[in-house]
C-alpha cells in the first residue's frame, strides 16, 4: 500500500531536517522509528527526493568523507513554516496508515506463530514417542539437559530483548501499537510453547 501521497515525502523530508542537520541513512532510519518498523523507505526512494530539494534549494548539502549531510536552508525553513496545516494533516494520515500496517503485521505473525506451533506440535509429539522408549534415569538426566538449554535460550532471549526496549525508549519510539504488536507475538509463543511443553 503506499505510504506517502503525492508530495508528502517531500514535505515530510523538510520536517525531519528540522531538527537539525542528517545523513541520508538517519532520514531513513528516523521514517522507520516513526511507523514503528513497520515500514522502512528505501535509499532509491529516499536520495532522489533529497536531490530534487537541494536542486530546489531548499537542503544543502556537505560531504564528510563518504557520508553527504543535508541540512534545511532558509528557504526550506520557510517552505516548511508556511506548510504547518499541510504538515499536521499528513501527521494524521500517517497515523491511520501505521495502524493499517500494525494490522497487517499483526495477522503475518499470527500465521507465521500458527505455524511454529504446528512445527512444535509435531516436535513435542516426537518427543513424547521417544520418551516411551527410553524411560528411567538416563531419559531423566537428558530431560534435565535439555530444560538448562532452553533455560539458557529464554535467559538469552530475555537479556536481548530488554537491550533492544530500552533502546527504542532511548529513542522515544515505544507506542501503544508496539505494545498491542509485542503483547501478540508473545500470547502466540506462549501458546506454543505450553502445547509443545504439553501443558497448554
Amino acid at each position: 500500500m503506499p505510504v506517502f501521497a503525492h508530495g508528502q515525502l517531500r514535505l515530510y523530508l523538510l520536517a525531519l531536517l528540522d531538527s537539525g542537520p542528517k545523513h541520508g541513512y538517519e532520514l531513513i532510519t528516523a521514517l522507520s522509528d516513526r511507523f514503528g518498523g513497520t515500514y522502512r523507505p528505501s535509499p532509491g526512494t529516499i536520495y532522489p527526493r533529497l536531490a530534487r530539494l537541494e536542486e530546489e534549494g531548499l537542503v544543502t548539502r556537505s560531504d564528510e568523507g563518504r557520508k553527504g549531510t543535508y541540512a534545511l536552508t532558509a528557504a526550506g525553513r520557510a517552505e516548511l513554516a508556511a506548510r504547518q496545516g499541510d504538515l499536521a494533516a499528513i501527521e494524521e494520515d500517517l497515523a491511520e496508515t501505521v495502524r493499517t500496517l500494525a494490522d497487517q503485521v499483526r495477522d503475518e505473525v499470527r500465521g507465521a506463530m500458527a505455524g511454529l506451533r504446528a512445527d512444535l506440535a509435531a516436535a513435542a509429539q516426537e518427543a513424547r514417542a521417544s520418551a516411551r522408549s527410553a524411560t528411567g534415569p538416563d531419559a531423566r538426566a537428558t530431560s534435565r539437559a535439555h530444560r538448562a538449554e532452553i533455560e539458557a535460550m529464554l535467559h538469552e532471549f530475555r537479556d536481548e530483548m530488554r537491550a533492544e526496549i530500552r533502546r527504542a525508549d532511548a529513542r522515544g519510539t515505544i507506542g501503544r501499537l508496539t505494545v498491542d504488536t509485542v503483547r501478540t507475538v508473545l500470547d502466540s509463543a506462549r501458546t506454543a510453547i505450553r502445547g509443545t511443553l504439553g501443558s497448554g
